[in-house]
């Protein structure tokens, strides 16, 4: 086949998960793509890792632009792409060798539909040593309503599980404006249009757990919420007003589960127990240890 594959690579400040994320696109077994890196104004050595892949294989191609976020760095990429084909792929992920050929021989084989979603797994360190994925993907979930209105409840889709017809984005791009769920939008975009997918039941895309990830710093709601403003225009009044209600919902329900279990915490023995020790070393004068028994005689106090 000669279709050209775009794989596109947003960076910032994630030099050191880089080289594994290239080196996964340089294996695959379809081998006509081009690989567009753009660093975001990272001030780590993401310039001189993604040089060296250039240099390595002319089919990768690398930008340096100012920090203007995620979105910002896809959206330039995706008006650089010359491929037929859209892969998204994150910095800090992966791909299996074999993504790129069996999308390609399923977006080709079932003509009617313009976007092939494969399953995940997911990663900390090592590619090889993978876990359970936070979600299960199938394809009822492949469908307007269910992206619009069980995102974050029930599933979420990793951008890099998608392959994409690169018509599907003449029209759309990645909202600039928004800090948290612009792939959400991008996928409600996408089918809100008449987007059709196609579910590959298949391992072929890999997210890496990072503890600094920003994702994992906010509330998933809350940031859902803000994001379903920006969605105002494209959605219906009836369907806006039933996202909203279930959004604010699922946020005041979360904020309650936090509440019970933190309240749990603060009524359970060893909780007292080691306020009450606390209290004692304080009235002793030796606060400077506090920070090191408390933690202990809590553990001894719990076995």
């Amino acid at each position: 086949m000669k279709i050209l594959v775009s794989i596109i690579v947003p960076c910032f400040n994630q030099a050191q998960y880089l080289d594994a994320a290239l080196q996964s696109v340089f294996d695959q077994t379809y081998e006509n793509w081009e690989c567009i890196i753009i660093n975001d104004g990272s001030p780590d050595n993401t310039e001189y890792i993604a040089q060296k892949w250039e240099k390595k294989d002319s089919r990768f191609k690398y930008l340096y632009k100012t920090n203007e976020g995620v979105s910002s760095a896809r959206n330039l990429a995706l008006q650089m792409a010359r491929g037929e084909y859209i892969q998204f792929l994150d910095s800090d992920d992966y791909l299996y060798n074999e993504k790129l050929e069996l999308s390609l021989n399923l977006i080709n084989e079932c003509h009617e539909n313009d976007i092939i979603v494969s399953d995940f797994r997911m990663f900390v360190d090592n590619p090889k040593k993978n876990l359970d994925p936070y979600c299960s993907l199938n394809s009822e979930l492949l469908n307007f309503e269910s992206l619009l209105y069980s995102w974050n409840a029930t599933f979420s889709i990793p951008i890099h599980c998608g392959f994409f017809k690169a018509s599907l984005f003449q029209n759309i791009r990645f909202p600039e404006n928004m800090t948290a769920h612009e792939d959400w939008i991008v996928w409600i975009s996408i089918f809100k249009t008449g987007g059709k997918a196609l579910f590959l039941d298949k391992i072929l895309a890999l997210y890496r757990m990072n503890p600094s990830s920003r994702v994992k710093s906010k509330s998933l709601y809350e940031d859902q919420i803000k994001a379903c403003e920006y969605l105002k225009c494209y959605l219906s009044e009836q369907e806006f007003y039933k996202l909203s209600m279930l959004l604010i919902s699922r946020y005041y329900k979360s904020n309650d589960d936090l509440k019970y279990r933190l309240k749990a915490i603060k009524n359970s023995n060893s909780y007292q127990t080691g306020l009450m020790i606390k209290k004692i070393l304080n009235m002793l004068g030796i606060m400077k240890l506090t920070k090191t028994l408390f933690p202990v005689i809590l553990k001894l106090k719990s076995k």
